[in-house]
């Protein structure tokens, strides 16, 4: 055997080697979960929760990176191009696994190619809210009264391209009806708007308008979840009136890909296991957020299907962000 060949075969030995043990000692330094928005959001609350269980567990310290920009691809890129040895997650939300990728012209990464998955956590729903002078008190009223005045009401969304948007596309497609997207800079705006009555329906994030549910200023009309809300279960799901209608905002662990498999699977059962915590069911519930928990496998089949969905979305509705 030459020097060269003999170099290799050791060096794929060590490779072989290293990867068969790294489960049994990993994690050995502290460990980043790069999160895609700015600290005390929603997904900022569910990634520090799991970190810190994480830190409990293993007595490894886990890092929350904040790196919020350009929809989440910033963090993406960067939870990417990081080393695949476990040691780097990306607590990515379904905008930046499932939607961006058919939202923008070009992005640094891909979906499929560049992560290892490795669970699907949890789901969170959108709602579509509507002020109460507006003559509808359940979605097929609204779809009734769309049909008859085709173009002539107006929705409100937290943006171009947001969950909640495509949502609303999303009824417009299934349901056959045309209403008008309003975007804003965010929901806040548009829940003030709504409430003043100056549009007359808006998709958003449940958290942001249960409160004014709850007290009347607002009608609930579904809920795009597969299945009713715990926080607001007297609310149809959209699925009761157009049925396999489902448009949540889920989100997800991956790593960078190549991670080594016996890695995955360990980060798989400990995340599971926290997932079963009652405390952390009642923090991600007071987020708006169903608890899921999936293999790896699952999740990456999972996150196949969504690329699919969300492409025809975002084809015939025709948003875009650059």
């Amino acid at each position: 055997m030459n020097v060269a060949r003999f170099l290799g075969v050791l060096a794929a030995f060590a490779f072989v080697h290293v990867h068969a043990q790294s489960a049994a000692t990993y994690p050995t330094r502290p460990i980043r979960i790069i999160v895609p928005f700015p600290p005390g959001g929603a997904t900022d609350i569910m990634g520090r929760t799991i970190g810190q269980k994480l830190t409990q567990k293993w007595g490894q310290q886990v890092i929350i990176d904040n790196r919020p920009g350009a929809g989440g691809n910033i963090a993406a890129e960067l939870a990417a191009r990081a080393a695949p040895d476990g040691q780097t997650l990306f607590f990515a939300a379904s905008a930046q696994l499932a939607v961006n990728p058919s939202l923008y012209s070009k992005l640094p990464f891909d979906s499929l190619r560049d992560f290892a998955p490795v669970v699907l956590v949890g789901a969170g729903t959108n709602i579509l809210v509507a002020h109460p002078s507006l003559p509808a008190r359940s979605l097929k009223e609204l779809i009734a009264l769309a049909r008859a005045k085709p173009g002539a009401l107006q929705y409100g969304s937290p943006g171009s391209g947001a969950t909640a948007h495509l949502a609303a596309e999303l009824l417009k497609i299934e349901a056959g009806i045309n209403i008008v997207h309003i975007p804003y800079k965010g929901g806040a705006p548009g829940v003030v708007d709504v409430l003043a009555g100056q549009i007359p329906l808006m998709f958003i994030s449940m958290p942001s308008v249960i409160g004014h549910v709850k007290s009347g200023r607002l009608i609930a009309l579904g809920v795009t979840s597969a299945r009713r809300s715990d926080a607001a279960p007297e609310v149809p799901t959209f699925a009761e009136t157009i049925p396999k209608f489902e448009a949540s905002s889920w989100y997800g662990i991956v790593g960078p890909a190549r991670m080594p498999r016996d890695v995955i699977e360990k980060l798989n059962a400990e995340i599971m296991a926290i997932l079963k915590s009652p405390d952390v069911r009642n923090i991600f519930n007071a987020q708006g957020t169903e608890i899921l928990g999936s293999t790896p496998q699952e999740f990456g089949r999972f996150i196949r299907d969504e690329l699919a969905k969300w492409a025809i979305v975002v084809k015939k509705s025709g948003a875009r962000v650059d």
